[in-house]
């Protein structure tokens, strides 16, 4: 059975065309300044390549590189697709979202069936140390961001508060905590893609006031089981107001589910 939820209502396309697609970006998962999430804007543009490539029986992002070219906004978007290569295993293709003639985000993806997962496996890596998700706090506290709709439709369990989000920025641009829908969808390795930009940066451990996403690379290892999610996140490079930030998701059976790196840029007094 497909997970549905609030994601997959304000991704849903439609084709228009070949290759073709309609969409609308819903205010539904804005960030502070009013503006859709680029990790949700993502999402909206790889659910039109997903179509493509489930008709050719590859369902899942495995890699994704996603270049954010302009500050998106809500209501009528277009996404066209198409198709590069087509393997015995992957297939490979380009989406561009656009709205009112501006491409906003132009993404290229490689998809396969990670349902028939072939070739060595060696892990050497390990989920974060957590405690379990009912013994953590919400990041929030219960409370609204106004016009931040985001906060909404992301749960987020951390085993103490953020030190920006009571005023002590700890200096440690690091995390970990657990990540979920709030409306109880359980994640898939679509969605994945977007998650992996849908948490707070975490320069603002360093008394940034935010940061821009300019390009996010996403690695889908696997499908994710039923549950929450456990994050670790990091920045370790801050140069000339640029930083990189590497996410990691793993799932409720401890299992590596997807790994990103994107480069941003800090707002200009924050540089």
């Amino acid at each position: 059975m497909p997970a549905t939820g609030q994601f997959d209502t304000d991704t849903a396309v439609a084709r228009m065309s070949s290759g073709v697609y309609s969409a609308t970006l819903s205010d539904r998962w804005n960030v502070p300044g009013g503006t859709p999430n680029g990790g949700y804007s993502l999402g909206v543009t790889l659910r039109a390549l997903a179509h493509a490539m489930g008709e050719l029986g590859l369902p899942d992002p495995l890699v994704v590189s996603a270049f954010f070219l302009r500050r998106a906004s809500n209501g009528a978007a277009e996404v066209r697709t198409e198709i590069a290569r087509v393997g015995q295993r992957t297939a490979t293709g380009e989406a561009r979202l656009l709205r009112d003639g501006q491409e906003l985000v132009r993404a290229v993806a490689t998809f396969t069936d990670l349902g028939q997962p072939r070739g060595r496996t060696l892990e050497l890596g390990h989920a974060p140390e957590l405690p379990p998700p009912d013994a953590c706090i919400d990041a929030r506290g219960g409370r609204s961001m106004p016009g931040v709709t985001l906060v909404e439709r992301i749960e987020i369990r951390c085993a103490q508060p953020p030190g920006w989000l009571v005023g002590r920025p700890s200096g440690d641009p690091s995390a970990t905590f657990w990540m979920r829908f709030a409306d109880g969808r359980d994640a898939d390795t679509l969605s994945l893609a977007s998650l992996v930009d849908a948490c707070t940066p975490v320069v603002m451990e360093l008394g940034a006031r935010g940061s821009s996403t300019l390009e996010l690379t996403v690695h889908v290892r696997a499908r994710p089981a039923p549950g929450w999610l456990a994050c670790r996140v990091g920045t370790r490079h801050v140069i000339a107001g640029y930083h990189e930030e590497d996410f990691e998701i793993w799932d409720s059976r401890g299992q590596l589910v997807a790994q990103a790196r994107q480069l941003a840029l800090l707002p200009p007094t924050d540089a």
